[in-house]
């Protein structure tokens, strides 16, 4: 089923991205890799790669394998009969180096320095709206640093930030494509993110030609996978 449910997606993802092209988010905005605010990154060079400890279901199209990539990298390799399609990065960010997302929790109704239970369905509503202005941030500098590299030859669209789970924790799926003046797809970028309590979870892949990680080659492996990432992340042993 989610054979066939890859294919119909790759191809209406592929024709449909130009209609989608002057939606705009009024008050959101989320990552180029650029990451979209400067906060130290949960790393230690002798852990190895985070994904050999999280990694859940390693959902693939027929032919192709999921696995951690090798070495300390902090990436997923998607590959098919040895050759790697595209690469699925994971950032984990620790609240008390992040002061950014700490106000952000701060305005959505949550006390800094607060004991919660952050997986409670009583502060869902509060962690969400939290996680869509860190997304609406990210998505404002996106915009901003392509702008001085293209103009307005490429125009950009957010895709509506969705509520999905991320292991067990309850997160944010959101996206945006660059569109070039013929129609055709200049980037597309494809995040999910989520909270723990202690630390933030981005994970982010692209079709983008300048990004150097967490990214495919071509569209339509990125198309094809789409779906079988969300798999993924819903699978994930976390937190």
């Amino acid at each position: 089923m989610l054979r066939l449910y890859h294919l119909l997606l790759g191809s209406i993802l592929l024709v449909s991205i130009p209609v989608g092209a002057k939606f705009i988010l009024p008050q959101f905005s989320p990552p180029k890799v650029v990451k979209p605010l400067a906060v130290a990154r949960l790393s230690n060079p002798n852990e190895g790669n985070i994904w050999q400890k999280i990694l859940g279901s390693a959902a693939a199209p027929t032919n192709w394998q999921v696995a951690a990539c090798k070495g300390n990298a902090p990436l997923l390799c998607v590959s098919s009969k040895g050759e790697v399609l595209g690469t699925v990065e994971i950032n984990v960010y620790p609240l008390a180096n992040n002061e950014d997302f700490q106000k952000k929790l701060v305005a959505s109704g949550i006390p800094p320095g607060s004991q919660l239970d952050y997986q409670s369905s009583k502060y869902q509503s509060q962690i969400l709206s939290a996680l869509k202005a860190w997304v609406a941030d990210g998505y404002a500098a996106f915009v901003k640093d392509r702008q001085g590299e293209y103009g307005k030859q490429i125009t950009f669209s957010a895709y509506p930030p969705q509520p999905v789970p991320v292991g067990k924790l309850q997160g944010i799926r959101y996206g945006f494509a660059g569109l070039n003046q013929q129609g055709g797809v200049q980037e597309q970028h494809i995040g999910h993110i989520a909270f723990d309590g202690s630390k933030l979870y981005v994970i982010t892949t692209a079709f983008d030609p300048g990004t150097q990680t967490g990214k495919f080659e071509k569209l339509e492996n990125l198309a094809i996978f789409q779906p079988y990432l969300y798999a993924i992340a819903a699978d994930l042993r976390l937190p």
